[in-house]
């Protein structure tokens, strides 16, 4: 036999030998046609549950199961292992095994009370498990709260919450998983450690949500700069409660901004409230520069009525950010209508006036940050100390 002839029956031995020891697991599923079979993966639905709910359902879609089939269902929470050990195991729960049978639709449903499944407090889980002969699938159901608050808010904003008459309001709803939520929300306040729970004005709260629950800095006692705020909400026979606390603070400017006017041109004016480099003779450039650097209202906005005056500030004033220091200082200061930006410590406190309306005054701060010679002035401002300017300032 040469050498090709060898190699040839080495090879027929060898296909033999593989043919007669062929592996299940490296076979590939073929249809009735012969093509390779392609199978998906199960897949579950929850309609998740909320503390004001009594119940979830869990809804699986089988890939490989078959019209009729039986899966049992259990539940599985962390829990300490029967034989011992530190650390909570995924166990079965007791009493919470049933049968199933999948649909024409490959689909499978089962649903548990929140007794059945112990989830009593937000953050609770279960996992639900389908096991059959044909297929398999699970699922993760964690208690959710039905009540949810936004921080206060004015005008779409957040807030820190100032220490003056103005009112704020937390954005609360209710959402349980069953539908739509149709009862009251309570609302208490409680300022201190020592303080009492007293209702908030309105409160009970009814109608469309979000419900607005107000917050003003008079509601805080003086040298009490913590309040605690609960909103209960009820649906049957449960209660859903969430906390918050709000520390007051001194009354500030909302905003800083930076700003460069470029003497001559389209951008030797600004717009405070809206950050916007305008021209010296726009209608809106409330502060702009023409002729020299030195800072005053532009030609036009000072034509339509309005008036803005500065009053030499310190480093100390801008960086504390009290407003209402700042207002005092320059009530007692002397106001000019312009501003040189190169003189003394380069801080400025200014006033502007657009209309007769007590949010139609405008006060706020200025840093100047560089200055080029006949060319340009630039500088950091604060503005922004009522809440009902919140909603023009951009």
């Amino acid at each position: 036999m040469n050498k090709m002839n060898r190699f040839i029956s080495i090879l027929g031995v060898i296909f033999l030998f593989a043919s007669c020891n062929e592996q299940a697991y490296f076979e590939i599923p073929l249809d009735e046609n012969g093509n390779v079979l392609l199978t998906g993966v199960s897949s579950t639905e929850v309609s998740g549950i909320s503390t004001l709910d009594d119940e979830f359902t869990v809804i699986a879609t089988f890939a490989t199961a078959k019209s009729g089939d039986v899966m049992m269902v259990e539940l599985l929470q962390l829990q300490e292992p029967p034989n011992g050990g530190t650390a909570k195991q995924m166990l079965p729960m007791a009493g919470t095994q049933r049968d199933v049978t999948v649909g024409s639709d490959l689909k499978a449903s089962v649903t548990y009370s929140r007794a059945e499944a112990k989830l009593n407090s937000p953050g609770d889980i279960v996992r639900v498990i389908y096991n059959g002969a044909t297929d398999f699938a699970n699922a993760e159901v964690k208690m959710e709260a039905a009540t949810a608050s936004s921080k206060p808010m004015v005008s779409g904003i957040e807030i820190d919450v100032a220490r003056t008459s103005e009112t704020a309001f937390f954005n609360v709803t209710v959402e349980p998983k069953a539908g739509s939520y149709s009862g009251n929300l309570v609302a208490q306040r409680k300022n201190g450690g020592d303080g009492s729970w007293v209702d908030v004005t309105g409160s009970p709260f009814t109608g469309a949500q979000p419900f607005l629950v107000p917050i003003s800095g008079d509601d805080f006692a003086v040298g009490k700069d913590t309040m605690e705020y609960r909103f209960i909400s009820t649906s049957g026979q449960y209660t859903d409660e969430i906390n918050t606390s709000i520390i007051v603070r001194d009354p500030y400017f909302f905003l800083k901004k930076q700003a460069s006017l470029i003497l001559g041109g389209a951008s030797a004016g600004i717009d405070l409230l809206i950050n916007k480099a305008v021209a010296e003779d726009d209608p809106s450039a409330m502060v702009a520069i023409s002729g020299s650097l030195m800072l005053k209202g532009g030609s036009a906005w000072l034509a339509n009525g309005n008036v803005i005056e500065f009053v030499v500030g310190t480093k100390l004033l801008y960086d504390k950010n009290n407003s209402t220091n700042i207002i005092a200082a320059f009530e007692a200061g002397t106001a000019t209508t312009t501003a040189d930006p190169i003189a003394g410590e380069g801080y400025y406190i200014y006033k502007a006036v657009t209309g007769t309306n007590v949010e139609d005054t405008y006060y706020g701060m200025m840093k100047m940050t560089n200055v080029v010679p006949n060319s340009s002035v630039s500088f950091e401002y604060r503005v922004g100390d009522q809440y009902a300017h919140l909603s023009v300032i951009e």
